[in-house]
């Protein structure tokens, strides 16, 4: 039988909505405000970072330091060498032979910055036609831009006002906060490696209430073995790579060899720039002592043949891809970290990209992270491996 219902009661006989659909709704609220809170809270992170970069240097530096000797200081441990001797030991021998390099490079680097205008002149005069042709650009620029802004040519006459002077106040105050600095990473890595990692787990775990302590102890025990292993290796290849590069300068004669080899070998720790860097000094060195550019050209294929070698061949076998990082990532981590610290973000940069994808690795939510992290040209397998069985022996002691 038909029923029929009168047209002004047509709004109170429809169905109420889903439960479904308005609990669907409160869900994407709430992971808007999730996002957003996020996003705040990068953007707070970021500018904490920024101000207060001179207390937070330190610390990280010594943090990193102490995780690159732990391996060493713990084998000793083994041996029943106390840790707080073994790492004294060490610090002291990697201070002696920073000195020893210092002392050895110190005289011609400055050398070099005395005769800084002879060499800017020498470079003038060997790049003349090029320069040449580039102010005849930069002047034809400065007419058209002039007959648009007429404005313009008159202030670009007017004379540039003097550069302040920089006083002996300043470079002393700079040259005793690095000095300070020095000190503070020293004594914090020195503490943190006589401690041992169980006792900067327990302080990350009562910091991470959600942690046990065995967890974080597992954690830092992967970042400790991952990294100091890493650059254990990269810092062995780098001092071979230096010493490579100041023998095949010296055989070029190039003047000052030792220090063009310390320049590679300290650079070649930062990823893509510090070759880039080190090739662009080669260049102006060579132009500034050989008077045929030939010889320049062959300087400068003898560094690239060598930074091929040691980036496609040498790491590649000693350190393998297991910590391979993506580039694009590798690079905005470089930006941000010299936007943020300066040449000092550049160098902490990868120490911290490497650090964050072994933490991730050994956690149960870190999957997308290692794959946001990990280079696009091999399958992720080993990593989601590893975090699978993360994940069952963390559901295997949970009670």
């Amino acid at each position: 039988m038909r029923s029929w219902a009168h047209p002004l009661n047509g709004a109170a006989d429809q169905e109420p909505p889903a439960p479904h659909a308005a609990e669907n709704g409160r869900v994407h609220a709430q992971h808007s405000m999730a996002r957003a809170m996020w996003i705040l809270a990068a953007c707070a992170a970021v500018a904490a970072l920024r101000l207060g970069r001179d207390m937070l240097i330190p610390l990280v530096f010594g943090v990193l330091l102490a995780l690159v000797l732990s391996g060493i200081v713990e084998s000793l441990r083994r041996l029943r060498i106390p840790r707080g001797l073994s790492a004294l030991v060490l610090l002291l021998a990697i201070a002696a032979g920073l000195g020893g390099t210092l002392d050895a490079v110190w005289a011609p680097a400055l050398q070099w910055m005395e005769n800084a205008p002879h060499v800017i002149r020498t470079i003038e005069h060997r790049i003349r036609p090029a320069q040449s042709i580039v102010q005849r650009i930069d002047a034809l620029a400065d007419r058209v831009s002039g007959l648009v802004t007429p404005g313009k040519q008159a202030a670009a006459a007017a004379p540039a006002a003097s550069a302040p002077s920089v006083s002996a106040v300043s470079v002393l105050a700079g040259t005793g906060w690095v000095a300070a600095a020095t000190v503070m990473s020293v004594a914090l890595a020195l503490l943190l490696l006589a401690a041992g990692p169980g006792t900067l787990a327990r302080m990350t775990a009562t910091l991470a209430h959600d942690w046990h302590a065995v967890q974080v102890l597992r954690v830092i025990h992967a970042i400790r073995l991952e990294v100091g292993r890493y650059y254990a290796t990269l810092a062995l290849i780098n001092v071979l790579f230096g010493s490579v590069t100041a023998l095949a300068m010296w055989l070029l004669g190039m003047p000052n060899p030792v220090l063009w080899g310390a320049v590679a070998g300290a650079l070649n720790f930062i990823p893509y720039l510090g070759c880039t860097i080190t090739f662009a000094i080669l260049t102006l060195v060579g132009l500034v002592t050989f008077d045929r550019i030939t010889h320049t050209l062959l300087v400068c294929a003898t560094f690239l043949v060598l930074a091929a070698i040691e980036g496609h061949v040498v790491e590649p076998i000693f350190i393998g891809r297991r910590l391979d990082l993506n580039p694009i990532v590798v690079l905005v981590a470089l930006w941000v970290g010299g936007w943020i610290w300066g040449i000092t973000g550049v160098v902490l940069a990868l120490p911290i990209l490497v650090a964050t994808k072994v933490a991730a690795s050994h956690s149960t939510r870190g999957s997308a992270i290692v794959r946001f992290l990990s280079p696009n040209r091999r399958p992720q397998r080993a990593w989601e491996g590893r975090i699978a069985s993360h994940q069952a022996r963390l559901r295997g002691s949970a009670p």
